[in-house]
């Protein structure tokens, strides 16, 4: 990890307002799924900074947006996928970005974390079956993956260019 700095907080706090608006009011909002921009924060921090300010990021704006614009009940399960979706980019993106790994993390992000444990969330939160809502949550993944892979591979090149 890269020595805490002034210029690190205020990018990671920036990052982290961006990624409160591009979740809460920037997104497709539908019951059970959420499609948007929300990763982009994410994947640029893990370029920039590494695994502990991306779970950290993750941890702070999962709070925070809860906090300042709840969409419903807070569930602390969600702020843990969160975690695990800060590690899983800083893990992955933090030291090398290959085309391998972009979709690494992006197959991971959204099968395991999004489609498996944010369902596993909404089932125990709202009392709905989970398997109807694996179902029902497959066609945001089908959505996703691409455009995140497409997306990811653009900040990659762009976070290059900013560390130089």
């Amino acid at each position: 990890m890269k020595k805490l700095n002034t210029q690190m907080i205020t990018t990671i706090g920036i990052l982290m307002a961006i990624e409160i608006v591009l979740s809460r009011f920037l997104s497709i909002n539908i019951w059970s799924n959420k499609i948007g921009f929300a990763f982009v924060p994410c994947a640029l921090c893990a370029v920039l900074f590494g695994v502990g300010p991306t779970v950290i990021l993750e941890i702070l704006a999962d709070l925070l947006g809860a906090t300042l614009f709840p969409s419903g009940a807070f569930f602390p399960g969600f702020t843990l996928t969160a975690a695990l979706r800060g590690l899983s980019y800083g893990l992955l993106l933090g030291k090398e970005q290959t085309p391998v790994r972009i979709a690494a993390v992006t197959l991971f992000n959204n099968l395991v974390l999004g489609l498996g444990l944010n369902s596993l969330w909404i089932s125990i939160l709202y009392g709905s079956p989970f398997e109807a809502l694996i179902v029902a949550r497959v066609v945001q993944c089908l959505i996703l993956i691409p455009v995140e892979f497409v997306v990811i591979t653009a900040i990659v090149k762009f976070g290059k260019r900013v560390v130089k």
